[in-house]
Protein backbone atom coordinates (compact mmCIF):
# COMPACT_ATOMS: atom_id res chain seq x y z
CA UNK A 1 0.00 0.00 0.00
CA UNK A 2 1.40 3.36 -1.07
CA UNK A 3 0.23 6.96 -0.93
CA UNK A 4 -0.87 7.91 -4.43
CA UNK A 5 -2.38 11.31 -3.65
CA UNK A 6 -2.49 14.12 -1.13
CA UNK A 7 -4.83 16.93 -0.24
CA UNK A 8 -3.58 20.51 -0.49
CA UNK A 9 -4.69 22.32 2.66
CA UNK A 10 -4.61 26.00 1.78
CA UNK A 11 -7.89 27.03 3.35
CA UNK A 12 -7.92 25.51 6.82
CA UNK A 13 -9.46 26.48 10.11
CA UNK A 14 -7.47 24.25 12.48
CA UNK A 15 -3.92 23.91 11.07
CA UNK A 16 -1.38 26.76 11.06
CA UNK A 17 -0.60 28.30 7.70
CA UNK A 18 2.98 27.91 6.41
CA UNK A 19 3.00 31.11 4.29
CA UNK A 20 4.54 29.47 1.25
CA UNK A 21 4.99 31.12 -2.12
CA UNK A 22 5.71 29.66 -5.54
CA UNK A 23 9.28 28.60 -4.71
CA UNK A 24 8.22 26.60 -1.65
CA UNK A 25 5.26 25.00 -3.43
CA UNK A 26 7.41 24.09 -6.43
CA UNK A 27 9.87 22.37 -4.11
CA UNK A 28 7.03 20.56 -2.33
CA UNK A 29 5.62 19.20 -5.58
CA UNK A 30 9.11 17.85 -6.33
CA UNK A 31 9.19 16.13 -2.92
CA UNK A 32 5.74 14.64 -3.59
CA UNK A 33 6.82 13.38 -6.98
CA UNK A 34 9.89 11.74 -5.47
CA UNK A 35 7.74 9.45 -3.30
CA UNK A 36 5.24 8.54 -6.00
CA UNK A 37 2.37 10.95 -5.41
CA UNK A 38 0.43 11.23 -8.65
CA UNK A 39 -2.58 13.35 -7.68
CA UNK A 40 -3.23 16.48 -5.62
CA UNK A 41 -6.65 17.51 -4.32
CA UNK A 42 -7.45 21.05 -3.24
CA UNK A 43 -9.21 20.40 0.07
CA UNK A 44 -11.52 23.37 -0.48
CA UNK A 45 -11.36 26.43 -2.71
CA UNK A 46 -12.85 28.58 0.00
CA UNK A 47 -14.16 28.47 3.55
CA UNK A 48 -16.44 31.18 4.89
CA UNK A 49 -14.77 34.44 3.71
CA UNK A 50 -11.36 33.04 2.74
CA UNK A 51 -10.65 31.75 -0.75
CA UNK A 52 -7.83 30.38 -2.88
CA UNK A 53 -8.51 32.37 -6.05
CA UNK A 54 -10.30 35.63 -6.85
CA UNK A 55 -13.78 34.23 -7.39
CA UNK A 56 -16.22 36.87 -8.57
CA UNK A 57 -19.06 34.58 -7.42
CA UNK A 58 -17.78 34.25 -3.86
CA UNK A 59 -16.80 37.90 -3.53
CA UNK A 60 -20.20 39.04 -4.73
CA UNK A 61 -22.37 36.58 -2.83
CA UNK A 62 -20.37 35.70 0.30
CA UNK A 63 -18.25 38.87 0.55
CA UNK A 64 -15.08 36.78 0.49
CA UNK A 65 -11.76 38.54 0.74
CA UNK A 66 -9.83 39.10 -2.49
CA UNK A 67 -6.72 36.88 -2.18
CA UNK A 68 -3.27 38.25 -3.09
CA UNK A 69 -2.35 35.12 -5.10
CA UNK A 70 -4.32 32.85 -7.41
CA UNK A 71 -3.40 29.53 -5.79
CA UNK A 72 -5.64 27.49 -8.08
CA UNK A 73 -3.72 28.64 -11.14
CA UNK A 74 -0.41 28.06 -9.31
CA UNK A 75 -1.36 24.52 -8.33
CA UNK A 76 -2.56 23.72 -11.84
CA UNK A 77 0.64 24.99 -13.41
CA UNK A 78 2.71 22.95 -10.93
CA UNK A 79 0.53 19.91 -11.57
CA UNK A 80 1.15 20.32 -15.30
CA UNK A 81 4.89 20.69 -14.66
CA UNK A 82 5.17 17.56 -12.52
CA UNK A 83 2.68 15.44 -14.45
CA UNK A 84 0.12 15.17 -11.66
CA UNK A 85 -3.65 15.09 -11.69
CA UNK A 86 -5.40 18.01 -9.99
CA UNK A 87 -8.83 17.77 -8.36
CA UNK A 88 -10.65 21.01 -7.55
CA UNK A 89 -12.30 21.25 -4.12
CA UNK A 90 -15.57 23.14 -3.90
CA UNK A 91 -16.50 26.00 -1.57
CA UNK A 92 -17.61 25.28 2.00
CA UNK A 93 -19.79 28.06 3.37
CA UNK A 94 -19.49 26.74 6.90
CA UNK A 95 -23.12 27.61 7.52
CA UNK A 96 -25.65 26.63 4.85
CA UNK A 97 -25.33 22.94 4.29
CA UNK A 98 -25.13 20.98 7.54
CA UNK A 99 -27.80 19.93 9.99
CA UNK A 100 -29.03 22.80 12.21
CA UNK A 101 -27.70 20.87 15.22
CA UNK A 102 -24.24 21.76 13.93
CA UNK A 103 -24.93 25.51 14.31
CA UNK A 104 -25.58 26.15 10.64
CA UNK A 105 -28.56 27.28 8.64
CA UNK A 106 -29.25 23.80 7.27
CA UNK A 107 -30.09 25.34 3.90
CA UNK A 108 -28.47 22.84 1.58
CA UNK A 109 -30.13 24.34 -1.52
CA UNK A 110 -28.17 27.56 -0.95
CA UNK A 111 -24.90 25.59 -0.68
CA UNK A 112 -25.72 23.78 -3.92
CA UNK A 113 -26.76 26.80 -5.96
CA UNK A 114 -23.75 28.81 -4.80
CA UNK A 115 -21.36 26.01 -5.71
CA UNK A 116 -23.01 25.47 -9.08
CA UNK A 117 -22.19 29.05 -10.04
CA UNK A 118 -18.66 28.52 -8.70
CA UNK A 119 -18.27 25.33 -10.77
CA UNK A 120 -19.26 27.24 -13.91
CA UNK A 121 -16.74 29.98 -13.10
CA UNK A 122 -13.93 27.55 -12.33
CA UNK A 123 -14.42 25.40 -15.41
CA UNK A 124 -14.48 28.46 -17.66
CA UNK A 125 -11.28 29.83 -16.08
CA UNK A 126 -9.25 26.68 -15.50
CA UNK A 127 -10.81 23.80 -17.41
CA UNK A 128 -8.25 24.10 -20.19
CA UNK A 129 -5.36 22.97 -17.96
CA UNK A 130 -4.14 19.50 -18.87
CA UNK A 131 -3.89 18.48 -15.21
CA UNK A 132 -7.50 19.43 -14.33
CA UNK A 133 -8.73 15.88 -13.78
CA UNK A 134 -11.64 15.93 -11.35
CA UNK A 135 -13.61 17.45 -8.51
CA UNK A 136 -13.74 17.14 -4.73
CA UNK A 137 -16.91 17.74 -2.73
CA UNK A 138 -15.44 19.47 0.31
CA UNK A 139 -18.44 19.16 2.63
CA UNK A 140 -17.30 16.39 4.98
CA UNK A 141 -19.80 14.22 6.83
CA UNK A 142 -19.98 11.02 8.87
CA UNK A 143 -23.68 10.18 9.15
CA UNK A 144 -26.84 10.40 7.08
CA UNK A 145 -27.81 13.73 8.65
CA UNK A 146 -29.70 16.62 7.15
CA UNK A 147 -29.80 16.59 3.35
CA UNK A 148 -26.30 15.31 2.71
CA UNK A 149 -27.50 12.80 0.09
CA UNK A 150 -29.37 15.39 -1.94
CA UNK A 151 -26.46 17.82 -1.72
CA UNK A 152 -23.80 15.32 -2.80
CA UNK A 153 -25.99 14.00 -5.60
CA UNK A 154 -26.75 17.48 -6.96
CA UNK A 155 -23.18 18.76 -6.75
CA UNK A 156 -21.56 15.61 -8.10
CA UNK A 157 -23.89 15.40 -11.08
CA UNK A 158 -23.38 19.08 -11.89
CA UNK A 159 -19.59 18.76 -11.76
CA UNK A 160 -19.84 15.90 -14.25
CA UNK A 161 -22.28 17.76 -16.47
CA UNK A 162 -20.07 20.84 -16.76
CA UNK A 163 -16.80 18.96 -17.29
CA UNK A 164 -17.99 16.16 -19.60
CA UNK A 165 -17.86 13.50 -16.91
CA UNK A 166 -14.67 14.15 -14.93
CA UNK A 167 -14.64 12.02 -11.75
CA UNK A 168 -15.88 13.23 -8.37
CA UNK A 169 -14.25 12.40 -5.01
CA UNK A 170 -15.57 12.59 -1.45
CA UNK A 171 -13.69 11.94 1.81
CA UNK A 172 -16.14 11.30 4.66
CA UNK A 173 -15.17 10.37 8.18
CA UNK A 174 -16.32 7.61 10.52
CA UNK A 175 -18.22 8.70 13.63
CA UNK A 176 -15.87 6.75 15.88
CA UNK A 177 -14.48 7.18 19.37
CA UNK A 178 -11.90 9.69 18.14
CA UNK A 179 -14.47 11.98 16.51
CA UNK A 180 -13.67 14.75 18.97
CA UNK A 181 -13.62 18.50 18.43
CA UNK A 182 -10.18 19.93 17.77
CA UNK A 183 -10.97 22.66 20.28
CA UNK A 184 -10.94 20.38 23.34
CA UNK A 185 -8.11 18.51 25.03
CA UNK A 186 -9.74 15.08 24.98
CA UNK A 187 -8.70 12.58 22.32
CA UNK A 188 -11.58 10.08 22.53
CA UNK A 189 -15.07 9.54 23.86
CA UNK A 190 -16.80 6.57 25.43
CA UNK A 191 -18.66 5.32 22.37
CA UNK A 192 -18.60 5.68 18.61
CA UNK A 193 -20.84 4.43 15.86
CA UNK A 194 -21.08 0.66 15.57
CA UNK A 195 -19.90 -1.09 12.42
CA UNK A 196 -23.49 -2.18 11.74
CA UNK A 197 -24.95 1.32 12.04
CA UNK A 198 -22.12 2.74 9.92
CA UNK A 199 -22.85 0.20 7.20
CA UNK A 200 -26.61 0.80 7.27
CA UNK A 201 -26.34 4.58 7.01
CA UNK A 202 -23.69 4.57 4.31
CA UNK A 203 -25.64 1.99 2.33
CA UNK A 204 -28.44 4.56 2.19
CA UNK A 205 -26.06 7.39 1.32
CA UNK A 206 -24.30 5.42 -1.44
CA UNK A 207 -27.63 4.44 -2.98
CA UNK A 208 -28.58 8.11 -3.18
CA UNK A 209 -25.27 9.36 -4.63
CA UNK A 210 -24.67 6.54 -7.10
CA UNK A 211 -23.73 8.05 -10.45
CA UNK A 212 -22.74 11.36 -8.86
CA UNK A 213 -19.62 10.22 -6.97
CA UNK A 214 -16.84 8.02 -8.34
CA UNK A 215 -14.24 7.79 -5.55
CA UNK A 216 -14.83 7.49 -1.81
CA UNK A 217 -11.85 7.87 0.54
CA UNK A 218 -12.94 7.50 4.15
CA UNK A 219 -10.69 9.21 6.70
CA UNK A 220 -8.96 6.55 8.82
CA UNK A 221 -8.21 8.42 12.04
CA UNK A 222 -11.50 8.49 13.94
CA UNK A 223 -11.61 4.87 15.12
CA UNK A 224 -9.27 2.76 17.24
CA UNK A 225 -6.62 0.81 15.37
CA UNK A 226 -8.04 -2.56 16.45
CA UNK A 227 -11.43 -1.79 14.87
CA UNK A 228 -10.18 -0.01 11.75
CA UNK A 229 -10.07 -3.13 9.56
CA UNK A 230 -13.75 -3.89 10.19
CA UNK A 231 -14.78 -0.41 9.09
CA UNK A 232 -12.47 -0.48 6.08
CA UNK A 233 -13.95 -3.80 4.94
CA UNK A 234 -17.46 -2.34 5.17
CA UNK A 235 -16.38 0.70 3.16
CA UNK A 236 -14.88 -1.53 0.47
CA UNK A 237 -17.96 -3.75 0.33
CA UNK A 238 -20.31 -0.79 -0.09
CA UNK A 239 -18.14 0.84 -2.77
CA UNK A 240 -18.05 -2.43 -4.70
CA UNK A 241 -21.82 -2.76 -4.38
CA UNK A 242 -22.46 0.67 -5.87
CA UNK A 243 -19.66 0.72 -8.44
CA UNK A 244 -17.41 3.29 -6.76
CA UNK A 245 -13.65 3.25 -6.20
CA UNK A 246 -12.75 2.72 -2.55
CA UNK A 247 -9.65 4.57 -1.36
CA UNK A 248 -8.43 5.19 2.16
CA UNK A 249 -7.60 8.67 3.43
CA UNK A 250 -4.60 7.71 5.53
CA UNK A 251 -4.10 10.69 7.78
CA UNK A 252 -0.49 11.70 8.40
CA UNK A 253 -1.34 13.60 11.58
CA UNK A 254 -1.89 12.09 15.01
CA UNK A 255 -5.31 12.13 16.68
CA UNK A 256 -4.06 10.37 19.83
CA UNK A 257 -2.46 13.45 21.39
CA UNK A 258 -4.07 16.48 23.08
CA UNK A 259 -1.98 18.78 20.86
CA UNK A 260 -4.08 19.25 17.71
CA UNK A 261 -2.35 18.39 15.36
CA UNK A 262 1.18 17.01 14.95
CA UNK A 263 2.76 14.62 12.43
CA UNK A 264 1.92 11.00 13.12
CA UNK A 265 4.35 8.39 14.37
CA UNK A 266 5.64 6.32 11.43
CA UNK A 267 4.66 3.06 13.14
CA UNK A 268 1.02 4.19 13.21
CA UNK A 269 0.96 5.27 9.57
CA UNK A 270 2.59 2.01 8.52
CA UNK A 271 -0.01 0.04 10.49
CA UNK A 272 -2.91 1.94 8.92
CA UNK A 273 -1.58 1.34 5.42
CA UNK A 274 -1.20 -2.37 6.14
CA UNK A 275 -4.72 -2.62 7.55
CA UNK A 276 -6.14 -0.90 4.47
CA UNK A 277 -4.32 -3.37 2.24
CA UNK A 278 -5.72 -6.26 4.28
CA UNK A 279 -9.21 -4.86 3.71
CA UNK A 280 -8.66 -5.00 -0.06
CA UNK A 281 -8.15 -1.27 -0.60
CA UNK A 282 -5.57 -0.49 -3.25
CA UNK A 283 -5.16 3.30 -3.28
CA UNK A 284 -4.46 5.83 -0.55
CA UNK A 285 -4.70 9.59 -0.35
CA UNK A 286 -3.38 11.45 2.69
CA UNK A 287 -4.28 14.53 4.63
CA UNK A 288 -1.85 15.89 4.16
CA UNK A 289 1.65 15.89 2.79
CA UNK A 290 2.77 19.52 3.04
CA UNK A 291 2.20 20.01 6.77
CA UNK A 292 2.79 16.54 8.13
CA UNK A 293 5.18 14.77 5.77
CA UNK A 294 7.18 17.34 3.82
CA UNK A 295 10.90 17.87 4.46
CA UNK A 296 10.23 21.62 4.44
CA UNK A 297 7.24 21.52 6.78
CA UNK A 298 7.11 23.85 9.75
CA UNK A 299 7.12 20.66 11.84
CA UNK A 300 10.63 19.19 12.04
CA UNK A 301 9.34 15.67 12.59
CA UNK A 302 7.46 15.78 9.26
CA UNK A 303 10.73 15.51 7.39
CA UNK A 304 11.68 12.49 9.48
CA UNK A 305 8.35 10.87 8.56
CA UNK A 306 9.23 11.52 4.92
CA UNK A 307 12.55 9.73 5.40
CA UNK A 308 10.89 6.73 7.06
CA UNK A 309 8.32 6.54 4.26
CA UNK A 310 11.09 6.60 1.64
CA UNK A 311 12.79 3.71 3.43
CA UNK A 312 9.49 1.85 3.40
CA UNK A 313 9.13 2.42 -0.35
CA UNK A 314 12.67 1.22 -1.01
CA UNK A 315 12.12 -1.89 1.10
CA UNK A 316 8.92 -2.82 -0.77
CA UNK A 317 10.20 -2.41 -4.32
Amino acid sequence: MKLKATFLDEISHDIPHQNWGLAEWDKDFAYMKEVGIEMVVLIRSGYKRWQTFPSSVLMAEEHCFDPPVDLVEMFLRLSDKYGMKFYFGLYDSGRYWADPDFWTDGNYEKEVSLNMRLIDEVWKSYGHFESFSGWYLSQECSRNNGRIVEMFAALGKYCKLVSSGLPVLISPYIDGKKNISQYVGETNRCEGVSVGDHEAEWDQIFEGIQGAVDIVAFQDGHVDYDELTDFLKVNKKLCDKYGMECWTNSETFDRDMPIKFLPIKWEKLCLKLRLAAEAGIENAITFEFSHFMSPQSAYLQAGHLYNRYKEYLNATK
